[in-house]
């Protein structure tokens, strides 16, 4: 159980999390401000938990980093959905925009998220840099990069693109997205996936290292392997977005513009 703990532990705060955020996000626009305070609150802790931990090579140590770098991955989730960080463009794209124009119509319309995820970057790289506990780099590292690989295929077109997760006021967001089939960064983007998810697999069943990177390994394989799993929802004929109707029920009964 070396492995089954932190991986069920990774698989069950994903599934929550995300429901939460779903949650919070389909509440009526007056809680809005309360919400993203209350994140803002939230993301100061866990920064200061990432610091923290960055020297604790237990396994308790391991899963607070996890969890902290997470709330503050969250953090950013909550911003955008809630329409606070987003970027300069709150249009819908041009119907006549392609190639780079619509490239650079995306990028404006979600500038404000991207400098936020740099901005995160950095503050868990300079807490943890050059102390042994990695944990929570490595989490938001991988977040990070799994979430842009997700985003280049919903760009260049995937068959389930999953705009009921989008509230109201971002549905203009749909406008950038592309239906199709799929498109030849898909099987680049899972073949990458797929490699990164076994070393990491492989790492964290090797014999030669302690609990606590056995416990650091499964977190980051795990996350790999729930990407994985995310990049073939996009193509696959299934309905994943069930797996949060929980989260989705704050917004039964509402009309559909506020």
């Amino acid at each position: 159980m070396q492995h089954g703990w932190p991986a069920l532990y990774v698989l069950l705060l994903w599934w929550f999390s995300t429901g939460v955020i779903l949650y919070l996000n389909g509440l009526p626009r007056a809680t809005h401000p309360w919400t993203m305070g209350a994140a803002t609150v939230l993301l100061g802790i866990a920064l200061l938990g990432v610091g923290v931990t960055a020297a604790d090579t237990r396994v308790t140590g391991a899963y607070l980093a996890f969890t902290a770098a997470l709330i503050v991955w969250g953090w950013q989730e909550i911003g955008f959905l809630l329409g606070y960080v987003t970027g300069p463009r709150r249009d819908a794209c041009p119907p006549d925009a392609t190639g780079w124009r619509r490239a650079g119509h995306a990028v404006m319309a979600i500038l404000y998220h991207e400098l936020a995820l740099i901005v995160l970057g950095l503050a868990v790289l300079a807490l943890t840099w050059g102390r042994p506990n990695q944990v929570a780099t490595w989490t938001f590292g991988v977040l990070w990069l799994m979430r842009l690989s997700a985003k280049l295929n919903v760009f260049f077109g995937v068959r389930n693109l999953n705009e009921q997760f989008l509230p109201e006021h971002l549905r203009y967001l749909h406008s950038y997205f592309r239906q199709r089939p799929g498109n030849r960064w898909f099987p680049v983007s899972v073949i990458g996936v797929t490699g990164l998810s076994v070393a990491a697999w492989h790492g964290a069943v090797s014999l030669s290292v302690e609990a606590f990177e056995v416990t650091a390994c499964s977190f980051v394989a795990m996350l790999l392997s729930l990407a994985l799993l995310e990049h073939w929802f996009m193509v696959l004929p299934l309905p994943s977005e069930r797996l949060w109707d929980w989260g989705m029920r704050s917004r039964a009964g509402r009309p559909t513009a506020e």
